[in-house]
């Protein structure tokens, strides 16, 4: 009996332990803001974008290292990989977490980006900034630009490059969603977060990176992304995974400990595969013909200018039609979303359009409008001197006629 309780007791601890970040025993059915222990959380389909789950998503917090998302995929876009970077002493001298960079060591860009993302190097992260930018405070104006004109985020503001803390530098749970949906669609950026070790060979520091992001290694079909904490941040956790066609983004911020930012993660993670699908609805290039005037047989043809997706209730196939404005209706339970298409106008009948452009082109020849109006002007001059000399003709002969009869 002794032995039971205690065995109870151990299976009890074990599944409520905070140092066990993956919750198994959760009950994936359900998902609610109660359940998550971060001040702000957003769950989303990596493929579509669309909003499955928000706890507070636009509360401005620190983001601490899953800043470095930003910073990688502008590092990727912008960087040439193969560029050598010179580690500075400010970049040497990093606080907090970092590869160990040697001041005056020469480095690839492309090497950096791997000790930035799997390793959370801060020194990474300034050795990047100066030598893209020349100045840490001039790579984050850039970084801000450039995240409002590739991922359209309205409530981030950086003003660093890897988020150790500074009252200016805020995001929210939903623009890291969008800032992660958009890095995770360049490949090189979802190779490295990916990447679980690597051998790492610097100047000063010869070891193995072994990624923080613990998803990777204890979640099921894992693909990033990336975690941070920092004193005022508390714990961040940006996580990723992929199963069949289904890739779910989700985002956590300001949990308490480590574990209650990876369950947070994998409670979302978990929701969103077991209650959604992410489904084809049309490829590129799809045409969808619509009667241009009902009962005519001329028709309008609309086109998909992309593959369409959409996130739809397990189990569930989606409705899909063309509506009289040239949209694609897509239906699926609560779901409902439009996709504008490309309309095709129908050709002109060969003949009428020969000789509409035959008239056009007369028309607008300047020889042939002149020529037209000498034409008038010469019948109207033609008109008026026959009149004049009508009349005066007509004259003469009265009065001849009046002298006779005086005589």
């Amino acid at each position: 009996m002794r032995f039971l309780l205690t065995y109870l007791l151990v299976v009890v601890m074990a599944l409520w332990s905070p140092g066990i970040p993956l919750a198994f025993a959760e009950d994936a059915s359900k998902l609610s803001s109660d359940a998550l222990s971060g001040e702000s959380a957003i769950l989303i389909d990596a493929t579509t974008g669309q909003v499955l789950f928000e706890k507070n998503p636009h509360e401005k917090l620190y983001p601490a290292s899953i800043t470095k998302i930003a910073t990688g995929i502008y590092a990727i876009e912008k960087g040439n990989p193969d560029a050598i970077v010179k580690v500075s002493k400010k970049a040497r001298y990093e606080e907090g977490t970092r590869v160990y960079l040697g001041e005056g060591e020469q480095i690839p860009l492309r090497k950096l980006e791997y000790g930035l993302l799997m390793h959370s190097g801060n020194d990474a992260a300034t050795a990047i900034a100066e030598h893209m930018s020349q100045t840490t405070e001039r790579f984050a104006d850039e970084l801000n630009a450039y995240l409002l004109e590739k991922v359209g985020v309205t409530e981030t503001h950086f003003a660093n490059a890897h988020g150790l803390h500074d009252p200016n530098h805020y995001t929210t749970a939903s623009d890291m969603a969008k800032i992660a949906r958009y890095a995770m669609t360049n490949p090189i950026f979802r190779e490295i977060v990916g990447t679980n070790r690597l051998p790492w060979d610097g100047k000063e520091w010869k070891s193995e990176l072994i990624n923080h992001n613990k998803l990777l290694r204890d979640y099921e079909g894992a693909t990033g992304i990336k975690n941070g904490f920092t004193d005022q941040a508390l714990h961040t956790l940006v996580g990723s995974a992929k199963r069949g066609n289904s890739e779910f983004i989700a985002v956590t911020m300001k949990a308490g400990a480590s574990a209650y930012a990876y369950k947070d993660v994998t409670k979302m993670l978990d929701y969103a595969f077991a209650h959604f699908d992410t489904k084809q609805v049309a490829p590129n290039g799809k045409a969808y013909t619509h009667a241009a005037v009902p009962g005519n047989d001329a028709q309008i043809t609309y086109s998909t200018m992309d593959n369409l997706y959409a996130t739809v209730p397990k189990g569930m196939e989606p409705l899909v039609e063309l509506t009289d404005d040239g949209h694609l209706l897509v239906q699926a339970g609560d779901l409902q979303i439009t996709y504008p298409l490309m309309r095709h106008d129908p050709p002109q009948d060969p003949a009428n359009e020969k000789a509409m452009t035959s008239s056009q082109t007369l028309k607008k020849h300047p020889v042939v409008e002149y020529g037209l109006l000498f034409v008038w002007l010469g019948l109207n001059l033609f008109m008026i001197s026959y009149t004049v000399l009508r009349t005066r003709r007509f004259r003469r002969v009265r009065r001849r006629d009046l002298q006779r009869r005086a005589y």
